[in-house]
């Protein structure tokens, strides 16, 4: 049960990205062949006015296919008949409606059990927190100039920044105070740390303050992403850590069976549409990547055009955008391997 309950999860955020295409396409006149969800052979679809709607046999992926997107056609509603902005916006929408289905979810979740203020709950003795003097019940405010709205961000940011010192805005009683605390060692976990410990509790907010968190927690998962990023292109992570679709439904499926044993069904499912609001916001950022054959390779391309105020062959375009094809493919493969190698 609960594997199917994240493959619906994984299968709706992939149609609402696709639905994002599809419905700025229409909306700017363009014609779309194809709407599917999942990869390779049909397994049922029908045809309603000029679109054919269709579930394939793999529920991993989904395309909104247009006509004369990747090539040259003569039909007024072709993709590349319309204006360099109308497409611009199909493409983009793409991603931003991932972000639009994130804040959807936040907004469910912290509704629902609240959000991890950034307030200490105590700091350990002997660490650069306690020797500092932050104490019980101060407010974290900012880290290196960032602004902190939940303790998670507080707590991993020794994750992302290994050995970096931190200058630290905290409240207490109302009054600011600022200091910079260098992570020591702790043998342990091995990780160097500052000391600071937050609440496991989380605090319901105001209808407003839940909208305005709601937002910050989608910065929180985009954040997560970009930092995740550097550390695979710096070399802090290797390609081995990756985790695709097998080994990320996976993981929601442990997700639900914990939270299902600790708390029962509202619980694990709750849990789910958290999990979901990272895969939607890490779905949109991923496709933003300037990468031939993800959006934002396409947006890379029409942004040129913009500034050249001319296009560029769409068969050039087109093949670039097959390369990217292929090498994406072969790391979807690459990953899914590595993903049953850990299962099993």
């Amino acid at each position: 049960m609960n594997i199917i309950i994240a493959l619906i999860i994984f299968s709706v955020i992939i149609l609402f990205h696709e639905l994002g295409h599809f419905l700025l396409a229409k909306a700017n006149g363009i014609k779309v062949n194809e709407f599917s969800l999942g990869l390779g052979p049909t397994l049922v679809g029908f045809t309603k006015g000029e679109t054919k709607y269709s579930l394939k046999l793999f529920p991993f992926g989904g395309a909104c296919m247009m006509e004369g997107e990747d090539g040259e056609s003569q039909d007024e509603k072709a993709f590349n008949s319309k204006s360099v902005w109308a497409r611009i916006s199909v493409v983009a929408a793409g991603p931003v409606f991932n972000f639009i289905m994130a804040w959807v979810f936040a907004l469910i979740v912290l509704a629902g059990v609240g959000y991890d203020r950034p307030v200490l709950s105590s700091v350990r003795e002997g660490f650069p927190a306690a020797e500092a003097g932050l104490m019980e019940g101060d407010e974290i405010i900012s880290m290196n100039g960032s602004r902190t709205h939940f303790f998670r961000e507080v707590s991993q940011f020794s994750i992302f920044h290994p050995g970096e010192d931190a200058k630290i805005v905290y409240k207490r009683d109302g009054e600011r105070y600022e200091t910079v605390l260098s992570p020591k060692l702790d043998k342990e976990s091995g990780r160097e740390l500052f000391g600071m410990n937050g609440s496991s509790m989380r605090q319901r907010g105001t209808v407003l303050q839940t909208i305005t968190h709601s937002f910050y927690e989608v910065r929180y998962w985009i954040c997560n992403t970009v930092e995740s990023l550097k550390m695979l292109v710096s070399g802090k992570v290797g390609l081995k850590d990756l985790s695709g679709p097998v080994g990320i439904v996976k993981v929601m499926g442990e997700t639900y069976d914990t939270n299902e044993s600790a708390g029962g069904v509202g619980l694990a499912i709750l849990s789910m549409i958290n999990f979901s609001i990272f895969l939607s916001a890490n779905l949109g950022i991923m496709n933003l990547l300037p990468l031939p054959a993800l959006d934002g390779g396409r947006l890379v391309f029409l942004i040129i055009e913009a500034i050249r105020r001319k296009k560029i062959s769409p068969e050039k375009e087109g093949m670039v955008h097959f390369v990217g094809l292929v090498a994406l493919m072969a790391l979807m493969v690459f990953v899914m391997f590595n993903d049953i190698r850990n299962i099993f």
